[in-house]
């Protein structure tokens, strides 16, 4: 059946027409390229990369940036894009949200006019690919305790550390890597083919399978000068790459959760047991009205979040609840669209499973739903409680 996409308290009208039509364009790119082939790639733990081109032609990639071959569409609009791809696979979406917020961004904001005009109208076609290198194996909720290095040499920086659970790592033609200079969080601009750079893929995942992860070595890998972002220092520069991203993920999530109700309520309507279909069982029909209760909150809060960005007035702890509301309310709903499958929903002929595994690691990473706990703790009585 074709997807209907929930929208029950009319939130289209608040949308610009720019916004509908960029939206409507993913939605019908996922319908016809993404949902076909994805399953298969998740079972196979394989990435899409023939997709990347196309992600490029559509203006997808770094799409609310403006110059450089960037779209410069709205927040709202990439926002929704977000939602859009989730709702085909959070792999899909993790792909274009590290792409565009992670790496795309921080060149955009704190680069020099060369490493501008070199790595952006690149990515934003698709042609080259980055990676975002903060996360170690020690440290993850904490990455200001990271153990990464870079010390000055005749001409440049030597860098020395391992960066573990990197979206696209492997695949990518450069790396965005922070590293520790003189006591001070400074990026680097690390292309994949620096001598003691490099990149190999994290295997057995049983979530987030048709994207690539990736550990980062280096071992003296040597950077000239120009490698290093010159506009930020200091934790400030991760964390606002951090914000940007985790903004679209607050409507991915979103859109997992509208694909698994979109799913359970067509099953529910057609599968038939004792006397009628099952969604017409209060049990039933009560897992379902939670669904429509908890997205159409979710998406208010992201139709909010997109209008404060746009007004720049939206503060990191405004969308540390929205990520940590949106995607816990998508993984329960995963979780009760799989149970009103049965059976069927444990196989890969549908997809709420899929989403369902999937949104544990979206609800880990870019901040855990833990930490973004605190993060509003914090905000909202001033007293920081992270140890």
């Amino acid at each position: 059946m074709a997807y209907a996409a929930l929208d029950y308290y009319g939130l289209d009208e608040m949308f610009t027409h720019e916004e509908r039509m960029v939206r409507d364009t993913v939605r019908e790119l996922v319908t016809t390229r993404v949902m076909p082939a994805i399953g298969k790639h998740w079972s196979a733990g394989t990435f899409p990369h023939e997709l990347v081109p196309v992600f490029g032609e559509l203006g997808l990639l770094g799409s609310s940036l403006t110059g450089y071959g960037c779209a410069g569409i709205t927040p709202s609009a990439y926002g929704l894009i977000c939602q859009e791809l989730e709702r085909g696979d959070s792999g899909i979406r993790s792909f274009v949200s590290v792409q565009s917020s992670l790496v795309m961004y921080p060149i955009w904001a704190f680069g020099s006019e060369h490493q501008k005009q070199k790595w952006l109208p690149e990515m934003a076609a698709g042609r080259a690919i980055g990676c975002f290198g903060l996360t170690e194996p020690d440290f993850g909720s904490n990455p200001s305790g990271m153990m990464t290095t870079a010390t000055r040499t005749q001409g440049g920086f030597r860098l020395n550390g391992t960066k573990r659970w990197i979206t696209n790592g492997s695949v990518a033609h450069v790396a965005l890597v922070w590293a520790k200079l003189e006591g001070k969080v400074r990026g680097f601009l690390v292309p994949a083919k620096t001598p003691g750079f490099t990149a190999r893929d994290i295997n057995g995942k049983w979530s987030l399978r048709a994207s690539v992860t990736s550990e980062l070595i280096l071992e003296d890998a040597l950077v000239p000068e120009e490698a290093m972002l010159p506009g930020v220092s200091g934790m400030r520069g991760p964390l606002s790459c951090l914000t940007q991203a985790r903004f679209g993920i607050c409507y991915g999530a979103v859109g997992a959760a509208m694909a698994c109700y979109d799913e359970a309520l067509s099953y529910a309507k057609d599968r038939v047991q004792f006397s009628r279909p099952i969604a017409g069982y209060q049990l039933v029909q009560k897992k379902l009205v939670d669904m429509v209760s908890e997205i159409t909150k979710a998406q208010l809060l992201c139709w909010r979040l997109g209008r404060l960005k746009e007004a720049d007035k939206l503060q990191p702890g405004q969308i540390s609840l929205a990520k940590r509301n949106n995607v816990s309310i998508a993984r329960d709903i995963a979780r009760d669209a799989r149970d009103i499958l049965g059976a069927n929903g444990v196989t890969d002929d549908y997809q709420c499973g899929r989403h369902m595994l999937n949104l544990e690691s979206v609800y880990t990473y870019e901040g855990t739903h833990d930490i973004h706990t605190l993060v509003v703790g914090l905000d909202v009585t001033g007293l920081a409680a992270f140890e």
